[in-house]
């Protein structure tokens, strides 16, 4: 049997071969740039030395309390330093990191805690009633710590459980922290929002947060220094890995520990902000704020935005405003953001309309993702790149999750074919760029035509008195399905519901229209995503006219 001469005698060892995780990158940033600021958060200013230190010191506590390679550490907490000190510091031991989304209910927790046999959790003290609900309903009994922090002014409430400074006092700031044995091991665990089921643990790697995480600084050409805001939140993909981007440009994290505004504003003028993330209603909340509460801006600030595509009035006002909005996309099981429209110069000098139509689609693949296509989900053969064929959107490569945490049946199924199958439907453009059409489960089939909410929602984007639009499927007797429209309206807007549907009439195919439009606030998630499970069960009570 022929052998390949270049692997003879040429072997992996601690001198060739290293396992890849964004940990080199906080190292790195404190021994070269120790004294710059890496770590913005109200008065406070913390260099990447002292960031350094206290992630070792955090990393050597978790040791000593028991924690070893692959045992889970959650963390309940706002955008804070501590939160950037539990990315480090946690696999900095070889432990899981499991950030828990704020706005969950405690029962959820409660499953989270228990799916991912919880050993340490370290809480904001404004989110410790909430913990304290959970644990009384989980079965796990894990060592509980409480972060204080300076900015959170709520009342204080005590109980039993340790000082989160204290904690980490006894920790060894030099602590000669711990490689993965593998870059394979996981280095967190975060869950989707379950809202069919109970919600699946998606485990990533070392290996996999390391690409994604410089995938981050070439997509979004951030320069050395560069200044993130934190809007985003970092329970959300582990803040889609900015908490190790930062730390590979020796970037400064500027923490908000609430979306408000004027501390956006404030931000981004006083501290120098060039780069956050965030949905459109950050975008909304932004603009629409009071004239006495925006600031002038003297550059421009790239903000990178992940849900629907911003309407074109939205896009325009912060385009005026200084900003340059980047439309991105990605799961959970990516890592976050694995896809972006790569804007090209030419682009920017087509009449606006055209330029929000380029805007709204998804993109091609991030330099760290090594396949992306739309394939037909039954032949796994790649759609027609016409722009019109729907398949459904796949991916491949080093960004794509281990699996879900112990479910072994939704990780077969979910690498059918050797594909991630993200449940996205979408098509493929002739110049390679995908475009999102809807979700597998959001697609309305009306008398046998299926129907794409997405395109629905664009339409409805498009009329002047709009200011979000979501749609989903209501039962009909003789169709089976129809459209059904919730809308809210911008201020002092008079439209009705007769006037919207028949603006969508003469904009779309007739049997595309939605039959209701309910004007209401949209339920969201804690980032912005519009949770049509919540819609979708209140058209089915509603009915068709």
């Amino acid at each position: 049997m022929e052998t390949n001469p270049y692997n003879t005698g040429l072997d992996r060892n601690p001198a060739n071969y290293q396992p890849l995780t964004p940990l080199t990158f906080l190292e790195r940033a404190a021994t070269v740039f120790p004294d710059h600021t890496a770590i913005v958060h109200g008065a406070l200013r913390r260099s990447y030395a002292e960031f350094y230190a206290r992630s070792r010191q955090l990393g050597s506590a978790l040791a000593r309390a028991g924690i070893v390679r692959g045992d889970t550490v959650s963390a309940l907490h706002a955008n804070t330093p501590a939160m950037l000190e539990c990315h480090y510091g946690v696999p900095m031991c070889r432990g899981v990191l499991h950030s828990i989304n704020t706005r969950l209910d405690a029962s959820i927790i409660a499953f989270q805690l228990d799916h991912a046999m919880s050993k340490i959790v370290i809480v904001d003290r404004e989110f410790m009633p909430l913990m304290q609900e959970a644990l009384s309903l989980a079965s796990v009994t894990p060592l509980l710590i409480q972060y204080d922090d300076a900015e959170f002014a709520g009342p204080y409430m005590p109980v039993d459980a340790q000082n989160f400074e204290e904690f980490l006092a006894a920790g060894d700031p030099d602590l000669a922290w711990l490689m993965p044995e593998d870059e394979w091991d996981a280095i967190s665990i975060n869950y989707t929002s379950g809202t069919t089921g109970d919600p699946k643990g998606v485990v990533s790697h070392h290996r996999g947060a390391y690409l994604l995480a410089q995938g981050n600084a070439l997509t979004t050409s951030m320069a050395k220094h560069a200044v993130y805001l934190w809007t985003l939140p970092m329970f959300h993909c582990n803040g889609w890995c900015f908490p190790w981007t930062l730390s590979a440009i020796i970037g400064t994290h500027v923490c908000l520990r609430q979306v408000r505004a004027e501390p956006i504003w404030n931000a981004l003028a006083d501290e120098g902000v060039t780069h956050l993330c965030g949905a459109p209603i950050v975008m909304s909340l932004m603009i629409s704020a009071p004239d006495e509460a925006k600031r002038d801006l003297d550059h421009t600030v790239q903000f990178f935005t992940a849900a629907a595509p911003p309407p074109e009035s939205l896009l325009a006002d912060m385009k005026t405003a200084g900003f340059d909005v980047t439309h991105l996309y990605g799961l959970t099981e990516t890592y976050g953001p694995a896809v972006v429209n790569d804007w090209h110069q030419g682009w920017s000098d087509l009449p606006p309309a055209e330029q929000v139509t380029l805007k709204s689609r998804q993109g091609v693949r991030y330099l760290a993702l090594e396949g992306l296509d739309v394939l037909d989900p039954e032949t796994m053969a790649p759609v027609p790149r016409d722009g019109k064929t729907m398949g459904e959107v796949m991916f491949r490569g080093n960004v794509v999750m281990k699996g879900y945490f112990r479910n072994p049946k939704s990780t077969q199924e979910v690498f059918a074919g050797g594909w991630f199958h993200s449940g996205d439907l979408g098509v493929m453009h002739p110049d390679g760029y995908i475009q999102l059409k809807d979700r597998s489960k959001d697609v309305i089939i009306s008398g046998g035509e299926n129907i794409s909410s997405i395109e629905v929602e664009e339409t409805l984007y498009r009329h002047p008195e709009v200011a979000v639009a979501a749609v989903v499927a209501m039962p009909h007797d003789k169709w089976g399905e129809v459209p059904c429209a919730f809308v809210e309206l911008k201020k002092n807007a008079m439209v009705d519901e007769a006037s919207l549907i028949g603006f969508c009439r003469e904009n779309l195919a007739g049997f595309k229209a939605p039959k209701r439009v309910v004007f209401q606030e949209l339920p969201r998630t804690s980032t912005g995503k519009i949770q049509k499970f919540i819609l979708r069960d209140q058209a089915r009570n509603i009915g068709a006219k």
